[in-house]
């Protein structure tokens, strides 16, 4: 196990309760006591992570940390043992999962994209689910190892497909919480409170996972820290780059991820995956709040 952050060291736990021997690292050598604690042994570097293992993941904050793990001077690919097998839980881009699907080619490794869904709580509970991208049979190999941790397992098909299918996921979540923050905003501008109008919204044409699951939290203050703004803002653009490339139209991609680059030059690079609507708040003058609350 490569990466130890907020999504991999519950994963680290989970792996541990289903009984296998996890040998894990990370980047920051304070993570050892937490990672021992769970009941894996440190290793102080990637090499000695993969050395001797039969299943190596990783699970990086974003799609540069992977680039350069993958590809650069010292590959990780390269450090996997013949027949062993290399699965990334990272959210990267579709193209980059093309990257590493032929760098692992070339080195004789079977790779496959399987970013997570979920979030961490989802994590601890080993209810998340996984979008997975690369050979059905690579994946059916290594599932019992997988079910440690994931409910819901989906393949999507070639390399970068998992990848593409959670980014996308994300962006019409992101584009659900922007589109209602501004409805709720102007409704409240008028005289009709946040949380009637979620109750009007819920089981209409205008409802959404965003309104029955995760509104609630905006309109307790809650932005949903477990993120970070530059990587949601990371996310959005691989998108727009990936329409880009593909010659497909994407201006609601655009004006979505510019809300965000617009919220993340005005607060920096803080947590929270509701950044974008606070953004919005704070150019309405007002907030949005559960008044019952």
């Amino acid at each position: 196990m490569i990466g130890v952050g907020r999504m991999g060291l519950p994963m680290v736990a989970r792996l541990v309760a289903a009984g296998h021997e996890v040998v894990a690292t990370d980047i920051r050598s304070e993570c050892r006591s937490t990672v021992e604690k769970a009941g894996a042994r440190w290793a102080s570097d990637a090499s000695q992570v993969t050395r001797g293992s039969g299943v190596v993941l990783t699970v990086l904050p974003g799609s540069p940390e992977l680039r350069e793990l993958v590809l650069g001077s010292d590959s990780l690919v390269a450090a996997v043992d013949g027949g062993a097998v290399w699965v990334d839980l990272t959210s990267a881009s579709f193209e980059l999962g093309q990257e590493c699907a032929r760098e692992a080619g070339r080195r004789g490794v079977a790779y496959l994209d399987s970013p997570v869904g979920g979030g961490v709580p989802a994590m601890r509970e080993g209810t998340v689910t996984l979008y997975v991208g690369g050979d059905v049979d690579v994946l059916e190999s290594i599932t019992p190892v997988l079910r440690a941790f994931a409910k819901t397992i989906h393949h999507l098909g070639d390399h970068g497909t998992g990848y593409l299918t959670k980014l996308l996921i994300n962006l019409l979540w992101f584009g659900q919480a922007t589109l209602t923050t501004e409805a709720l905003l102007l409704a409240q501008r008028h005289g009709q409170p946040a949380h009637r109008m979620r109750d009007v919204l819920l089981g209409s044409a205008g409802d959404s996972a965003f309104v029955t699951h995760h509104l609630p939290a905006l309109l307790a203050g809650d932005y949903l820290r477990d993120f970070g703004l530059d990587r949601c803002v990371e996310e959005l653009e691989s998108i727009e780059h990936s329409a880009g490339r593909a010659g497909t139209p994407h201006p609601l991609t655009s004006a979505v991820a510019d809300v965000h680059r617009r919220a993340l030059h005005h607060y920096g690079a803080v947590d929270g995956e509701l950044m974008g609507p606070a953004w919005l708040e704070e150019q309405a003058g007002s907030r949005l709040r559960d008044d019952e609350s």
